[in-house]
């Protein structure tokens, strides 16, 4: 009879558990966790504490176009132009403002005549303004006042002359006028006056 291949189990009394071998590995597993949370870097954490990125600013109120800017269909003879006044506001209701300029031909005496013209914004960052209607041309030889953006329409003075014999410096007309954003156009609406009355 040939031998079993099986070990006594005498010779394996050192596998039967008894309750300090379990203690002991218990407390050594313990130690080994303890230590590598404190080794470790703490993720868990990190993920609990992470702050969401904040939501993107809405966007603030676009600025007016700078009437600095803008190139005016202006003829002064080579000579620089002057822009006089100018008004903001919304005037064809996207929420965007518009720039109103009242702009001459640098003179050096008496009143040259006045161009006023309705801007927008450039296309592009930094674009220079660009102007989208001219409300009064030059050519009319009109003064420009009193102007002004109110309920969205565009108010303003003429000042002119009722003849070519009244002097340059010396306007006898004035009309009150307003421009309102209509149908795709501005529309003028006027009230006339001589200066004396």
């Amino acid at each position: 009879m040939q031998p079993s291949a099986a070990p006594d189990p005498v010779d394996l009394a050192h596998t039967h558990a008894r309750p300090l071998h379990w203690l002991a590995t218990a407390t050594a597993t313990a130690a080994v966790v303890a230590l590598a949370g404190v080794l470790t870097p703490r993720a868990a954490e990190a993920d609990t504490t992470t702050t969401a990125a904040p939501a993107p600013a809405a966007p603030g109120p676009a600025a007016a176009p700078d009437a600095d800017t803008a190139v005016y269909p202006l003829r002064c003879g080579g000579g620089a132009h002057t822009v006089a006044r100018r008004a903001t506001g919304d005037l064809d209701g996207d929420k965007n403002p518009e720039t109103v300029a009242v702009v001459h031909c640098e003179a050096g005496s008496g009143t040259p005549p006045a161009g006023l013209y309705v801007l927008t914004r450039g296309r592009g960052e930094g674009a220079p303004a660009r102007v989208v209607a001219t409300l009064v041309d030059p050519r009319e030889q009109r003064s420009v006042t009193g102007l002004e953006i109110r309920e969205g329409a565009v108010r303003a003075t003429l000042l002119g002359y009722s003849s070519p014999d009244v002097p340059r410096c010396c306007p006898d007309e004035k009309e009150q006028v307003g421009w309102e954003w209509t149908g795709g156009a501005f529309v003028r609406t006027t009230g006339a006056g001589a200066l004396g009355a």
